[in-house]
């Protein structure tokens, strides 16, 4: 009779309230697996959902200094033309610019007239000047060389951040087309710096064309909604996968 008693408690001792091995039970085993197939939807559909809506460039020069530093890999946002803005941060590929895709700042827009620089050495679009927080500081104007243009319809201006080196529309004034771009040239927006780590995170949205007829910068798109689900995701996956050991663990120890 003491023996059947012991080892009912022996078995007791080991097994949880509700049935559960290690004092895990049935309940938290379900809620695990519920947590790691929730997780798994998360964490694929948020690195599918990116792969679809963006695509990696790398910036090989300096022309975009100090946004997107040189050898930095961006992530651009599939848009066509017609969804590009003053302000926004592009890539595009024109065969009369090379073969290589680059990477400029939309500064005027089909139909705009803009023109450098006003008594203050700033850009001026349509005759209203415009403050660019985002150009390299240097102390200098807008731009070193005077320039005027109306852009023609359907095209963009484009000129570089880093205003003494790059190479951009002012160099292609007598193109033909005003050194314009052709909205359908381009590939994406740039949204994000995703390499290397350091400076890793989202391109800020400028606001110094907000005043402008036709208004500024896009707004964000749903990148970091895509990091957030990737993010959960892993969250959710790791913390179902650990329950099981750690709840034996935790059996063991009492």
């Amino acid at each position: 009779m003491s023996a059947t008693s012991s080892s009912t408690g022996a078995i007791r001792g080991v097994t949880g309230k509700d049935g559960g091995a290690g004092g895990g039970g049935r309940l938290g085993h379900t809620l695990s697996g519920v947590a790691v197939a929730l997780g798994c939807v998360l964490f694929l559909g948020g690195f599918g959902w990116a792969a679809l809506t963006y695509r990696p460039y790398t910036v090989p020069t300096d022309s975009m200094r100090p946004t997107v530093q040189p050898g930095s890999k961006v992530l651009a946002r599939h848009v066509s033309g017609s969804a590009v803005h003053r302000g926004d941060v592009v890539v595009f590929k024109d065969p009369q610019w090379g073969d290589l895709p680059e990477v400029k700042r939309v500064v005027a827009v089909g139909g705009d007239k803009v023109a450098c620089c006003d008594k203050q050495g700033r850009l001026t679009v349509d005759g209203t000047s415009v403050t660019e927080p985002y150009l390299n500081k240097g102390g200098g104007p807008a731009s070193m060389d005077a320039f005027h243009t109306t852009v023609p319809k359907g095209s963009l201006f484009l000129l570089g951040d880093n205003r003494i080196v790059s190479q951009d529309s002012r160099i292609r004034l007598d193109d033909g087309a005003g050194g314009s771009v052709p909205a359908k040239d381009v590939k994406g927006r740039v949204e994000a710096t995703a390499w290397p780590l350091g400076r890793m995170g989202m391109i800020s949205r400028t606001g110094a064309f907000d005043a402008l007829t036709g208004g500024g910068a896009s707004g964000a798109g749903p990148l970091p909604w895509q990091v957030i689900m990737v993010i959960a995701g892993a969250v959710l996956i790791f913390g179902g996968a650990a329950y099981g050991p750690v709840a034996r663990l935790v059996g063991r120890r009492r």
